[in-house]
């Protein structure tokens, strides 16, 4: 992928047990700002009937991505969220081959 070729984050967060209040405040909190960071076509917070949180975030670049992961909301959130989530994130990145409408 260029630098100009949209890309795709999107996974899953398991909550560890008492906790899916907590993660879904740290995850919520990251909706608003992160739609208002440059690059960002859409991010997308879902909850799923299991209890797992379902992260879709595109954007313009990889450099916007980037750009994004390194702001203070992002690396509080990295910071706080091994507290809340049950082993790793399930993480996978992709291109996107339609628009998000």
């Amino acid at each position: 992928m260029n630098e100009q070729t949209p890309v795709a984050l999107y996974g899953f967060l398991t909550p560890k047990p008492g906790h899916a209040d907590e993660l879904r405040e740290l995850l919520l909190g990251l909706v608003e700002p992160s739609r208002k960071h440059a690059g960002s076509v859409q991010y997308q917070l879902h909850e799923q009937d299991d209890g797992r949180f379902f992260l879709y975030e595109v954007w313009r670049s990889q450099e916007d991505l980037d750009r994004h992961n390194e702001t203070a909301l992002l690396r509080e959130f990295m910071r706080e969220m091994p507290e809340h989530v049950d082993g790793a994130p399930e993480a996978y990145f992709g291109r996107p081959l339609s628009s998000s409408r």
